[in-house]
């Protein structure tokens, strides 16, 4: 490509040719995430547990082709290290390489009270951990072998504001545990696969309206936790796509071991 054409079709394909990764991608940020791969020219792989195919709307495989893309679609469980590894090995089996991934899959259990510090089961604790971050690790580590390999690729890994900012009431403290660790396993896979040519990133997602959350937000005062926004309104799950693109495309080449606020400007 040259530089006189039109920054619309330089964009349409800078990932052409790209085969990315997208845990926990059927609905929600991670949905967001695999069409926006998808409109930049990736084959995008698609592992969720659920894909609610009975739905009547398109499934993310569908919406992935229509995007422009090639899609597959994996039943994974990221809370297993050999089930993990058999779908990365599918994909590389399939598309040959492997030049992104992105591990989205996570989130909590519980309510607030039950939830708090002193209180938590350790039985709930253990299941978020693992969705949380034992999937990420055992995602990066799937990858992180045939990236080595290659001498290049791009791993994001999600953290959240709960990382970085507890309640004041102490719940979710299971959640808030497991993104916060992510944050520094990002960082020591970072260290560890910069000189293969490998970048390794956090994106950590603040307030971000998607049709699960949302509900929830306007059920705890939504006023209020605006009022401690900057930009006094909620995220989308586009929002957090547009961080993706930049730490996935060559505009981010020189970025790695980064924690990126996707928050508005939360306080």
């Amino acid at each position: 490509m040259n530089g006189g054409e039109p920054l619309t079709e330089r964009r349409a394909n800078t990932l052409a040719g790209q085969v990315a990764v997208i845990t926990g991608g059927a609905r929600g940020i991670g949905r967001a995430f695999a069409l926006r791969l998808a409109e930049l020219g990736a084959a995008v792989a698609v592992f969720d547990v659920d894909f609610g195919h009975g739905d009547t709307e398109p499934g993310i495989a569908e919406e992935v082709v229509a995007a422009g893309g090639r899609a597959l679609e994996r039943i994974v469980d990221v809370g297993d290290a050999g089930a993990v590894k058999s779908a990365v090995a599918d994909v590389v089996a399939k598309w040959g390489h492997l030049d992104v991934a992105v591990c989205n899959a996570g989130g909590g259990s519980g309510d607030f009270t039950r939830t708090r510090a002193s209180v938590i089961e350790p039985t709930e604790f253990d299941v978020v951990l693992r969705r949380n971050l034992l999937g990420t690790v055992h995602t990066c580590q799937a990858v992180a072998a045939q990236m080595t390999q290659q001498g290049s690729g791009r791993i994001v890994t999600m953290s959240s504001l709960s990382a970085r900012r507890p309640r004041l009431d102490g719940g979710y403290a299971h959640y808030a545990s497991a993104k916060a660790a992510i944050v520094l396993y990002t960082q020591n896979l970072a260290q560890e696969l910069g000189p293969f040519g490998v970048t390794v990133n956090c994106l950590q997602p603040g307030y971000i309206a998607t049709p699960r959350l949302l509900p929830r937000f306007e059920e705890n005062g939504a006023e209020a936790m605006l009022s401690r926004v900057a930009l006094r309104r909620f995220g989308t799950p586009e929002d957090c796509a547009g961080a993706l693109e930049f730490l996935v495309t060559d505009l981010g080449s020189y970025v790695t071991g980064a924690v990126i606020r996707v928050d508005g400007g939360a306080a």
